[in-house]
């Protein structure tokens, strides 16, 4: 509270030209003391230099916008108060603590020096003397109001009461009320402006009754409260009592609990208005009930799961953006994609604290990590994770649950997740979500549409509760292997991020950091006793797998594993053992597989192309050859109607172009010609072999073999331009893995090469085609 001094303004002579001290985020009033820090470098020179004269006087004038740190003249009132320095304490290299008094009232006349510091010339205000009838009144009003505000704030000193009686000047008093006053800035700017004593008593007189009302409606607000908790603490006590003398009755249910612990556990579930109604609605009705009647469990089965479920219990992210990255890292090899997205999730959830959690789906082959990346994420946040498998849920009420007129109904899946989970924020995995079936008790499918909609699921509906849960915190997570079962809708309400198979050597790295170290762990071995060499591990990689995924590639390390096992278990086991390349054969068998590209290419009539599959990429071997006949063209292999047209467009392709390609054209009309596909179980379809088709046709026609270390991909004309084909990255991974050097692909795919990882890009020789006659030269070897 500023004090106020009983020096009359007009005995203090103040100079017509004195420095000017910029003040912020207050305002000095006439007979007002107020200590102020000095800190900038203009009002430190200021406050040194007037300290050393006879009368220290200087002026304050407010600032009109605090944040300003050298204002000029048009940054400050024109009106403000001279002050003496009372007393100058030094706290630190230029920083001040400066106590000052209000003396008179001024109004800037012109500024006159800029440095070192603002000069002004003034002229002093001062309040006209004299009183009347209306001032003294106005003066009695405003001292009885300041003295009922102070009862009603017993944080304020008991003298602020008699400081309030003791000052007779009515301006005075206007001005050392004003000043004590919690109101902005510019309206104490107004008081000091406000020159008629008069006008300046109704205006303060106006501030501090609003002032008395805010105070009033307060302490009627804390009266109620008291009144309140002290009634809620006797209901407690009396309920306490009666629960007592029932127990010593005996009057209690069946199951040994009593009623009113319901109501206690409603209050702490916090629930929302519309189910803390439904709860207190199914308690009444409970109350009424025989505990021996069917309806009496169902009730009281419906309030447990009313009372457990996090209605407002949330878990806290972690928000450290590093940690969290060390830790998916911890846990994961590559899938950059979805590291980053969780990443950019966290920074937005750190800047915007209501941000809605994200639906992802993570697509790609089995045994890229789609699933253990769902527990990672929930460790890297900090969450709780829950996982629900959809592979052949066929009833809609597992996702919504069953109305509660059907004996043994429960809510869905997703409700009961929650409830296990024990959050309203927890990472939750819809697992395998394009295996979901549907038949006539409805599709599960429709029913996630409201789950995974960001703006319906913070009022998701189930039919067992009957009432609305928020969803909209939580963070789902769907998997699939793939798209096309996903119904559109659903599809839509899902950020895809696409999960690819691993690289050989990505492969080698996740055996060597994550997959062989767990496996000797689970085998109850030490990395002491057993250890993998790199060309061990690169060569079950190779030899004995051949997948997008490293499943079976942890099967195959766990083979080995159990070998030693054994032989540890029997006793005859060394002390230590380094897998090496020939340690392999006699526990994991022969190889599974061996580079056969060479070979089954080293005849004409034989191409090598790339093929997608929904466990990653693959190659495949085109076989052409001719006999003697009525140029017939026959298709083997189980072959889908795309990949025919493929076949018969290229034919006619090579037969429009047969000179300029050295085709002998009356040999295809008396031979017959047949493309077959190997693996012929499995079926084939799709337009993207075109180029190879293309390239084992003109190879057997022409006799000049195909590159044994080429693989190709791409759709064809009968104009010859070759046209973009789908799944890029699966395609070039697979001739990766299989050895190939070269890949051909269509000029419109080069976009795509931004998904493939370094490491295949680096070691692949990818070359790029417009039309159908360039790749001949690329792939054809001279006839021999």
């Amino acid at each position: 509270m500023a004090t106020s001094s009983k020096q009359p303004e007009m005995l203090i002579e103040v100079p017509d030209i004195i420095p000017i001290l910029p003040l912020r985020n207050s305002v000095l009033f006439p007979s007002s003391i107020i200590p102020i820090d000095v800190g900038r470098r203009k009002s430190v020179k200021l406050v040194e230099e007037t300290v050393k004269k006879e009368k220290p006087f200087i002026g304050i004038l407010t600032q009109k916008k605090a944040q300003v740190d050298d204002p000029g003249e048009g940054d400050m009132y024109t009106v403000g108060c001279a002050a003496r320095i009372l007393k100058v304490i030094k706290l630190a290299k230029d920083n001040f603590s400066v106590i000052l008094q209000g003396v008179t009232r001024f109004r800037v006349a012109s500024f006159e020096e800029r440095e070192p510091y603002l000069t002004a010339s003034i002229q002093t205000i001062i309040d006209p003397t004299g009183s009347d009838v209306e001032l003294d009144a106005l003066a009695l009003n405003l001292r009885d109001i300041a003295k009922r505000v102070i009862k009603l704030m017993p944080e304020l000193p008991k003298e602020a009461s008699a400081l309030v009686d003791n000052v007779s000047d009515q301006g005075q008093l206007a001005d050392l009320i004003t000043s004590n006053l919690d109101i902005p800035i510019d309206e104490k700017q107004a008081i000091l402006e406000t020159f008629d004593i008069k006008t300046r008593l109704r205006k303060v007189l106006n501030f501090m009754s609003r002032q008395l009302e805010v105070l009033k409606v307060r302490e009627k607000i804390n009266s109620q409260v008291q009144e309140e908790m002290g009634r809620n603490q006797r209901e407690y006590v009396l309920r306490q009592q009666l629960k007592a003398i029932k127990e010593e009755l005996g009057e209690i249910d069946e199951t040994g609990g009593d009623l009113d612990d319901f109501r206690e556990k409603i209050e702490q579930a916090e629930m929302p208005e519309e189910a803390n109604k439904m709860a207190l609605k199914q308690l009444n009705r409970l109350k009424l009930m025989q505990p021996s009647s069917a309806e009496y469990t169902v009730t009281r089965t419906y309030l447990e799961w009313l009372t457990e479920l996090p209605w407002n219990i949330t878990t806290e992210d972690k928000v450290e953006v590093p940690e969290v990255r060390r830790v998916l890292d911890e846990d994961h090899y590559d899938l950059d994609k979805v590291k980053k997205r969780i990443v950019e999730y966290l920074a937005v959830r750190k800047l915007k604290k209501d941000k809605k959690g994200p639906i992802l789906c993570l697509v790609g082959p089995p045994g890229v990590g789609k699933t253990s990346l769902g527990k990672s994420i929930a460790r890297a946040l900090g969450r709780e994770f829950w996982r629900v498998s959809l592979g052949g849920v066929r009833d809609e009420a597992e996702i919504r649950g069953h109305r509660r007129t059907y004996v043994g109904s429960l809510p869905g899946r997703v409700i009961q997740g929650i409830r296990k989970a024990g959050t309203n924020n927890p990472v939750f995995m819809l697992d395998e979500v394009d295996k979901l079936g549907h038949d006539f008790r409805g599709d599960p499918a429709a029913a996630l549409l409201e789950v995974l909609d960001p703006e319906q699921n913070n009022t998701f509906s189930d039919h067992y509760l009957e009432v609305t849960f928020d969803l909209s915190k939580v963070m789902f997570i769907a998997t699939a292997n793939l798209l096309d079962p996903v119904p559109p809708a659903l599809k839509d309400r899902m950020e895809i991020l696409e999960l690819p198979g691993y690289t050989l050597d990505e492969k080698s790295m996740i055996a060597q950091n994550y997959l062989v170290p767990r496996q000797i762990a689970d085998h109850g071995l030490t990395k002491e006793r057993l250890q993998f060499s790199e060309s061990s591990i690169k060569k079950i990689v190779e030899n004995y797998t051949r997948e997008a995924g490293v499943r079976n590639l942890e099967r195959e390390v766990a083979r080995v594993c159990r070998s030693i096992a054994v032989k540890v278990a029997e006793g005859t086991a060394k002390e230590s053992y380094n897998i090496t390349d020939e340690d392999l054969q006699p526990i994991l068998g022969p190889s599974k597989f061996e580079p056969e590209v060479a070979e089954r290419t080293s005849e004409t009539g034989v191409a090598t192309g790339l093929a997608w599959t929904p466990v990653g990429g693959d190659i495949i071997f085109v076989e052409a050859t001719s006999m003697r006949g009525k140029g017939t063209l026959v298709l083997t292999g189980q072959l889908g109607d795309v990949m025919k047209e493929s076949a018969r467009a290229a034919l006619s392709f090579v037969k429009s172009k047969a000179e300029l390609l050295g085709v002998d054209a009356e040999f295809m009309d008396t031979h017959d010609i047949h493309v077959h596909i190997p693996a012929g179980a499995i079926p084939k379809d799709g337009p993207s072999a075109g180029v190879t088709l293309l390239a084992a046709l003109v190879s057997m026609l022409t006799g000049r073999c195909v590159r044994h270390d080429v693989a190709m991909s791409g759709e064809i004309t009968l104009r010859g331009a070759v046209l973009p084909v789908g799944g890029i990255k699966e395609k070039v991974l697979a001739a990766h893995r299989a050895g190939i050097k070269s890949v051909i692909l269509p000029e419109r795919n080069e976009k795509d090469l931004e998904d493939i990882p370094p490491q295949a890009r680096e070691e692949l020789d990818i070359k790029f085609i417009r039309r159908m006659e360039d790749i001949l030269e690329m792939v054809l070897e001279p006839k021999s």
